[in-house]
């Protein structure tokens, strides 16, 4: 750990395994290993505590929440399907786990508030927003119905209004998360076919379709979307604030 503007080192610390992320607030560092996560006060450094025997996590998932007053930690709860095990990185207590997709993980993100987590699987379809207090399903988005893709990362807006998500294809997606009111159902884009039955399926809830076909049609879609130059890359992406305006 280093002091960045002094250019000195802080405190080093070495570990059983090798590490394969860390994450840090002003309150917390996390350091996740392989079957492991350490937790160290970011005040003086010393480990406080240490969730051993997780779940296989050979890529290192997880995530901090930026908030020091809701400072949540989430990873795996399942090597095997899309649990996410939310804990209490102040406390040092489990909070909740939130059974958020069929598939294993592959993408984990935290609202700047720390109070919304947005999860995707290996699938790489669908990628849905929870409420960290009471796991609640609040968004769930579609990032496209051609293939299924490797997502790579999953970024929150400082204001908490839009998610983006990129992966392993050339498109960037950006996601607007808004609660629609009882009378937007007339508000449903159709300027293209998926608009068209969206707002169908939408309008005719008894239609009677398989719930798998009717979950295509009735999940929000990218509210706009950037073209990147190349294709088959572990794209990141992250929405910052430039001279007040979003980019």
């Amino acid at each position: 750990v280093c002091h960045f503007k002094k250019g000195t080192e802080i405190c080093n610390y070495s570990y059983s395994n090798t590490v394969l992320a860390i994450k840090l607030n002003r309150a917390r560092l996390v350091v996740c290993l392989v079957g492991s996560l350490y937790i160290h006060n970011i005040r003086d450094m010393k480990v406080v505590h240490t969730i051993r025997d997780t779940p296989p996590n050979p890529n290192g998932l997880c995530a901090l929440a930026p908030s020091s007053d809701n400072c949540y930690l989430a990873y795996p709860g399942s090597a095997t399907v899309g649990e996410v095990q939310i804990f209490d990185a102040v406390n040092l207590r489990a909070k909740i786990m939130i059974p958020a997709h069929d598939s294993p993980l592959a993408a984990i993100a935290f609202s700047i508030s720390g109070l919304e987590v947005a999860t995707a699987s290996e699938k790489g379809t669908v990628i849905r927003v929870f409420s960290v207090n009471d796991g609640s399903k609040l968004y769930e988005f579609r990032r496209g119905v051609k293939r299924c893709v490797s997502i790579a990362s999953l970024s929150f807006s400082t204001c908490s209004n839009y998610l983006c998500c990129s992966s392993n294809t050339e498109t960037v997606h950006i996601f607007k998360l808004e609660r629609p009111s009882p009378d937007a159902k007339d508000t449903v884009q159709t300027d293209d076919w998926m608009g068209y039955i969206s707002k169908a399926v939408t309008n005719f809830t008894n239609m009677a379709l398989p719930s798998h076909v009717t979950d295509v049609f009735t999940q929000g879609r990218a509210f706009a979307s950037a073209i990147l130059p190349v294709a088959g890359l572990k794209h990141s992406c992250v929405i910052t604030t430039i001279q007040k305006q979003l980019r």
